[in-house]
């Protein structure tokens, strides 16, 4: 009797050790999976941002250039006017344009596309660090996971439950020349 209870208190020690394991490989595979979906969340971020910070860009420096050659247009033509009616015209080209910049100033008083072309640079740079962040926190994950399922004893059970080894988030061999260069913005 007394062996049946030492073989049995044996069987349920194993199995309480095994349901360990595998509940800790699973927290390992899950918070793996939990720091891609991070990675998943700042990429969409990336996708749904830079097209938009670029084309706010864009909008707002092809509207300041085209009030500022209206602008400066206007200003040539006074100064170039030879005639009174000439110069009320040109002098009316330049109220309409000066107009047009109150207007826009009041309806957007930081529109300097300096300041916006400042903003998109430090929103990427913001939207870079916060991928390098999560892809850190992913190739953490990754490391944890993979020590799990090689060192003893996660490594027993393992292969029994299809816990393997995960590649880390690592840049291919044939990008790695493209990714040593910084990033090219063009407007």
């Amino acid at each position: 009797m007394t062996v049946l209870i030492i073989i049995l208190v044996v069987v349920v020690l194993i199995a309480l050790w095994a349901i360990s394991v595998y509940n800790g490989l699973v927290r390992l595979r899950n918070n793996r999976e939990n720091a891609f979906a991070n990675i998943d969340v700042q990429l969409q971020q990336r996708y749904d941002l830079v097209p938009q910070l670029v084309n706010t860009v864009k909008g707002y420096a092809a509207h300041e250039k085209e009030l500022l050659e209206r602008i400066t247009a206007a200003r040539s033509a006074c100064m170039n006017a030879t005639n009174v009616n000439d110069k009320i015209a040109a002098d009316n080209q330049l109220t309409s344009a000066l107009a047009g910049l109150k207007v826009s100033v009041e309806a957007y008083p930081d529109l300097k596309a300096n300041q916006n072309f400042m903003q998109l640079q430090t929103e990427l740079a913001d939207i870079e660090n916060k991928l390098a962040s999560v892809r850190r926190f992913f190739n953490s994950a990754t490391k944890e996971l993979n020590n799990g399922v090689q060192t003893f004893p996660g490594n027993i059970l393992a292969g029994m439950f299809g816990f393997t080894v995960q590649p880390m988030f690592e840049v291919a061999p044939e990008e790695r020349a493209a990714v040593s260069k910084a990033p090219k913005v063009e407007f």
